[in-house]
């Protein structure tokens, strides 16, 4: 068993991004997620999100549901919630029901986290689902705007509200009460 840190998995991921390699990157997260130790820093489920990540740049998409998959299953902790990821690579793959499905389930159980909301708000309006788009922006920006007003939280509720306007503006909707918290 090994342990994973952060600054592992950050040098991992900087030598895929300057080397392309991503497929040869996520086999070896993949590898990683198989030997890695309980208390490691960086969870199993983690891994397997990277994993799945680093498929998705190598337009690999049925090798990151797989991932995503194998990180639902394993129940750890993961960043961005594993089946908002598993979204993404479905709709890739155009299985558009089992992708809103995942979807229901984070509804279902109230999504956890102001970076699953945007990674699910920015994933709907890549594939022109400009509704459902808003409709998670805005439960987002309901749910997480009096968080820990950390300079992070902050940051990531401008960005959902940046998106939020700009799918209203698509659809023609008016500004409302939550346009107007966007910092000028």
């Amino acid at each position: 068993m090994i342990r994973v840190t952060t600054a592992d998995l950050d040098r991992l991921e900087f030598r895929a991004v300057q080397s392309g390699e991503h497929a040869e990157t996520a086999r070896q997260l993949t590898e990683l997620a198989n030997a890695v130790a309980p208390e490691s820093e960086i969870s199993r489920a983690e891994l397997f999100v990277r994993a799945g990540e680093q498929w998705e740049m190598a337009q690999e998409f049925e090798r990151a549901s797989a991932a995503y998959r194998r990180a639902i299953d394993d129940g750890g902790a993961t960043i961005i919630d594993a089946r908002a990821l598993q979204c993404g690579a479905l709709l890739e793959l155009d299985r558009i029901e089992a992708a809103y499905d995942q979807l229901k389930g984070v509804s279902d159980d109230g999504p956890r986290n102001l970076p699953t909301v945007l990674h699910i708000t920015e994933t709907l309006y890549a594939h022109d689902d400009l509704r459902g788009a808003h409709e998670w922006a805005t439960l987002g920006v309901r749910r997480f705007r009096h968080e820990d007003a950390t300079p992070y939280v902050r940051d990531l509720l401008q960005e959902l509200l940046r998106i939020r306007f700009r799918i209203g503006g698509d659809l023609g909707l008016a500004d409302d009460e939550f346009d107007h918290l966007l910092d000028g």
